[in-house]
Order: C-alpha cells, then sequence, then structure tokens
C-alpha cells in the first residue's frame, strides 16, 4: 500500500488562501500565548502572506470557501490586534 504525500497535492488558489488561513490561526494562537515581539511579528507576517493569497483566491472565485478564509482571517487579525 503506498502512502499520499499531501505535498504532492496539486495547489490551486483557493486551497493555498485556505492553507495560509490555517498559518495565520496557528501563529497568532501561538503569538497570544506565548506574546513576545517575535511571536507577534510572525504573526504579522503570516497575516501578509494570507491577504496575497486570500486577494488571489478572490480573483479565481467568489466561492464560499474564499468568503470563509476571508471571515476567519479577519477574525484572527482582530484577535491579534487586542494582543498589541
Amino acid at each position: 500500500m503506498t502512502k499520499v504525500d499531501s505535498s504532492l497535492q496539486s495547489q490551486n488558489p483557493i486551497s493555498s488562501a485556505q492553507n495560509s488561513v490555517d498559518n495565520v490561526h496557528q501563529a497568532v494562537n501561538h503569538a497570544l500565548s506565548h506574546p513576545t515581539e517575535q511571536t507577534t511579528e510572525e504573526a504579522q507576517n503570516a497575516i501578509s502572506k494570507a491577504e496575497n493569497a486570500v486577494a488571489q483566491a478572490s480573483l479565481q472565485s467568489d466561492s464560499p470557501a474564499v468568503q470563509q478564509a476571508m471571515e476567519s482571517l479577519d477574525e484572527d487579525k482582530a484577535r491579534l490586534a487586542d494582543l498589541e
């Protein structure tokens, strides 16, 4: 039986945006639980990347998945802003 490596799956703009938003969620959680300048900066960098990915995805599709990614990103941005 062969095991499929998830990194071999094709990335489209929507899945890329979802992955970026997932990374933001993890980075913001880490910054909130371990508030240092470095973790906050890492969360900000993740947000910037996710904003770009979501913008690219929204150019391709107005699907519920893209809308949900935007909402999740906005929620995590607000959570991080509360820390700062």
